[in-house]
């Protein structure tokens, strides 16, 4: 079995936090690979369910980042999990928003979450490391993670997110530089090409431009989730 940890804060208040991208990651998961609902087990949010033949709990855990250890640690205690089993979903300074890096072991980087899961399971874990930048003054760090995402962010989150619920089975597999890749391959703009143009003599009429196809929409779920979200930053 595979424990899958989204990080994060509980409640509305913090609900679209960049500190919460974890659960954000957690929630998609759960809506595309159709998990059964949520329950409470090991101070969590819980579900189990498969991701391509493979056993999966998702984990939210409801002690507050600070001391998410403390849920992560009774699941692997009771499970009898290694803690390479665990993939922790995360928020990262250190990377641009909307970039996705996988680790496993090091420091915690000053993220209390890692910190206090690090006590409890030793540092052995796989971390699935989601970039929301650097104010660029470490005074501004904790205004940072706990302010709201903008709706400017919604394009690059939404295909974030999107991309890796959809590549979950290799995420499971244990193959992290395979998934990290094709969310690389989804994420990352394209270059454009620069149209070919051909010689036309006088008499011949050019050609009419070809329309630029439409951009298909995003995904129902990651959009639904999107849309509360700022919904309660509005209403906030």
């Amino acid at each position: 079995m595979l424990i899958l940890v989204g990080l994060g804060n509980p409640g509305a208040k913090y609900a679209s936090n960049r500190h919460n991208i974890g659960f954000m990651a957690a929630d998609v998961i759960h809506t595309r690979h159709r998990f059964p609902a949520w329950r409470k087990n090991f101070q969590a949010e819980v579900s189990e369910g498969t991701i391509d033949g493979e056993r999966v709990l998702l984990m939210k855990p409801q002690t507050y980042m600070n001391e998410s250890g403390r849920s992560v640690g009774d699941a692997v205690r009771f499970l009898k999990l290694a803690p390479s089993d665990v993939v922790v979903i995360h928020d990262e300074l250190d990377l641009p928003p909307g970039k996705l890096r996988m680790k496993v072991g090091g420091g915690h980087g000053g993220h209390n979450g890692l910190r206090s899961i690090t006590s409890q399971i030793t540092d052995g874990y796989r971390r699935m490391r989601l970039g929301i930048g650097h104010p660029g003054d470490k005074a501004l760090v904790h205004a940072h993670v706990l302010s709201d995402f903008a709706k400017a962010d919604r394009d690059w989150l939404v295909k974030l997110l999107d991309a890796i619920a959809d590549n979950a089975g290799e995420l499971v597999k244990g193959a992290d530089a395979t998934f990290a890749n094709r969310v690389h391959a989804i994420t990352e703009p394209k270059p454009e090409r620069k149209p070919k143009t051909e010689a036309k003599t006088d008499n011949e009429p050019a050609a009419p431009a070809a329309a630029a196809p439409a951009e298909p929409p995003p995904k129902n779920a990651m959009a639904a989730i999107l849309k509360g979200l700022l919904a309660q930053k509005t209403r906030r």
